[in-house]
């Protein structure tokens, strides 16, 4: 079974890596199942609206997650009740749209795979508690029992949660991956129990920009410049960035994980 998990992506840029290189990759490497987190590939890289969500899944992608940007648009709300191939953080407040995990079919229709999106509690808006999310969850979806696979993408802005996330799923989903930073890290591996990880895969979008907005604009922000504007996505060619994952299909753990970087600056 080969799982490609990308990172965020990062408004028209993006979107536009992804249009380019998506269908090669998939064909490629045989991906058999493929998640994106989606929740800044809104124009203003605030947010998702059912027309990109549904462009995603009619290039192939078959789930989308998000994080904190997810409910930036107001369509989103209703959509993402009617559609559960987009999900949101499952440890947002209690009563919140959606849904935060799911089961879904790869691609030949073989294979049950468990997709769970949780967010960090620190730095962030306000959730539950993520860890206690994380065991409540395990204790409904097992590997092998309830699902063939398990993918969890952690949304959060410290490495500490996100390592700890990782080491308390190793050994009962097939891999764990970071977002939001929008800038890859280098320790993509396999855990001791057999989990997939990397605390941040990164961001599809431009690299060329600081944590892809505009980066003339992003400095004079910091220099309290009078003259800066709101934030606004840099829109030069865009990276897709993430990981394939081969996992094994009579234990659903991870046999390979190794690092997507295609085009742009960052390639």
């Amino acid at each position: 079974m080969k799982i490609l998990v990308l990172g965020d992506v990062m408004g028209i840029s993006g979107r536009k890596a992804l249009r380019k290189n998506l269908s090669k990759i998939i064909d490629k490497n045989k991906i058999e199942f493929s998640v994106i987190n989606g929740e800044n590939a809104a124009d203003d890289g605030k947010g998702i609206t059912k027309n990109i969500a549904e462009e995603f899944f009619s290039q192939g992608i078959d789930v989308i997650t998000s994080g904190n940007h997810i409910w930036d648009k107001a369509e989103t709300t209703s959509y993402i009740e009617k559609e559960n191939r987009l999900l949101r953080p499952a440890n947002l407040i209690q009563g919140s749209p959606g849904r935060g995990f799911g089961i879904f079919f790869s691609k030949d229709k073989r294979y049950k795979i468990g997709v769970v999106n949780l967010m960090g509690n620190v730095f962030m808006r306000k959730t539950e508690d993520v860890f206690k999310e994380a065991k409540n969850i395990c204790e409904k979806i097992k590997l092998k029992k309830n699902v063939d696979f398990l993918i969890v993408d952690f949304h959060g802005e410290i490495t500490s949660e996100k390592m700890a996330i990782g080491h308390f799923f190793d050994g009962s989903s097939t891999c764990v991956v970071g977002t939001h930073t929008h800038v890859p890290t280098a320790d993509t591996r396999i855990l001791d129990k057999g989990t997939a990880y990397q605390t941040d895969i990164g961001m599809c979008g431009d690299y060329n920009s600081v944590i892809g907005m505009n980066k003339e604009n992003s400095i004079k922000r910091f220099f309290k410049d009078k003259d800066a504007l709101k934030h606004f996505p840099s829109i030069g060619e865009g990276t897709l960035s993430g990981i394939i994952v081969e996992a094994d299909k009579e234990t659903g753990l991870a046999k390979k994980v190794s690092r997507v970087i295609i085009g742009g600056t960052l390639e």
